[in-house]
């Protein structure tokens, strides 16, 4: 696979373009050990995005919610309920945290959940509403939220 490197300007712009779901297709929210993979677009249809959305099999709290542009490029990653994250200047960051990209490194660099763009992490559904919201997906997918979401 090869790799696409951006600008941090690029990847700024992208990051807070508009993105839309592509059609109405309803999608169920993954279950334990589950994974979506929704397409999205931006409002002029020249960009690509995706929504991706894990579960873990075994641990109930962890879960994963991404948005990436031109098919690989990972613009914010929240990852909730796992393991603390090293970044590539040996500082640690615990669980859950957010990784944003960052030109030269990519996903590879996490912050601290910004308490204000997702106040109930404990609320896995609410949490996924919320992580939309922050990526700027204004037209969200048709997701139907499950018995055990």
């Amino acid at each position: 696979m090869t790799e696409i490197l951006l600008t941090q300007i690029e990847a700024d712009v992208l990051f807070a373009m508009e993105k839309h779901r592509v059609d109405d297709t309803q999608y169920d929210y993954p279950g334990l050990g589950g994974a979506l993979r929704i397409p999205l677009l931006s409002p002029d249809k020249r960009e690509a995005f995706s929504l991706d959305v894990t579960r873990s099999q075994v641990n109930l709290a962890k879960g994963t919610s991404q948005n990436r542009a031109r098919g690989v490029v990972v613009l914010a990653r929240l990852d909730v309920g796992g393991q603390p994250h090293r970044n590539p200047d040996d500082s640690e960051i615990g669980s859950p945290h957010l990784h944003l990209y960052r030109e030269g490194f990519g996903d590879k660099w996490a912050v601290e959940v910004p308490a204000a763009a997702f106040p109930n992490l404990g609320d896995r559904w609410q949490t996924l509403l919320d992580f939309m919201r922050f990526a700027n997906i204004t037209r969200t997918p048709n997701i139907i939220q499950g018995l055990f979401t």
